[in-house]
């Protein structure tokens, strides 16, 4: 890779900015300065320092969200505030984007990554990724309506969901539930609950296939996700 380019990629700047560092003897590599901005680098390898620190090469992030509600799950949007608005410029940079979405009223876990091969594993209806979901229900829910999460219920335009699991945490006038689906049909948790006379009042998110929400994180807040949680990710979508 050129190096202007590595440095630029790592957000020291345009490349015509970092053509500007490198002829200050700025930046090094293997501890020799080098001022030719065409000159390669082997990522991983060579390594490459900026006044006397050296610079780690990331090529993939992996961000982890508790999304607060009247925030889109978009990366640009004229009307509303985005999920990439609540990031700060460094993470910016690396034009990461949400996998999948959260309705703009429901909170909770969201991943953010510019890693396309996992958002696409994660989200790919054949992964029956499990996501689970805390919800406050209007209306008393019951077994029944457990027996018919789990068998699949039919939305109001035909369509009938895979089975789901549904727990019941407090019944009553205003139930609450934890409700665990396989798939992201829109707005699926509101009508499956719809399709058997409920309103859901209040949703979020908990949980996407081995990422859990990290309760430190208040709302609008977010974190990297750790090396961890990054290979169980991909180790449970076979990557």
């Amino acid at each position: 890779m050129r190096l202007d380019k590595f440095l630029s990629n790592m957000g020291f700047g345009s490349r015509k900015e970092v053509k500007q560092l490198m002829k200050s003897g700025a930046v090094t590599v293997n501890g020799i300065p080098v001022k030719d901005s065409s000159s390669h680098v082997q990522e991983g390898t060579d390594r490459v320092s900026v006044l006397g620190e050296e610079v780690e090469y990331i090529k993939y992030i992996y961000l982890m969200m508790n999304k607060p509600q009247g925030v889109i799950s978009a990366t640009e949007d004229v009307q509303d505030q985005t999920v990439i608005d609540l990031l700060d410029p460094l993470h910016r940079h690396f034009e990461p984007f949400p996998v999948g979405r959260l309705d703009k009223d429901t909170e909770g876990l969201l991943l953010l990554t510019n890693d396309g091969k996992l958002s696409h594993n994660l989200l790919s209806p054949k992964k029956h990724v499990p996501k689970t979901y805390f919800a406050v229900i209007e209306g008393i829910v019951t077994e029944e309506d457990i027996n018919k999460f789990r068998e699949g219920v039919i939305l109001e335009d035909g369509y009938e969901t895979k089975p789901a699991v549904l727990n019941i945490l407090e019944s009553g006038p205003q139930s609450e539930i934890q409700l665990t689906i396989t798939e992201g049909k829109f707005h699926q948790v509101k009508r499956m609950f719809e399709a058997v006379g409920k309103r859901v009042t209040y949703l979020k998110r908990l949980s996407m296939g081995n990422l859990k929400l990290d309760p430190k994180l208040a709302l609008g807040e977010y974190r990297e996700l750790t090396d961890e949680e990054i290979e169980e990710l991909k180790n449970r979508d076979g990557m």
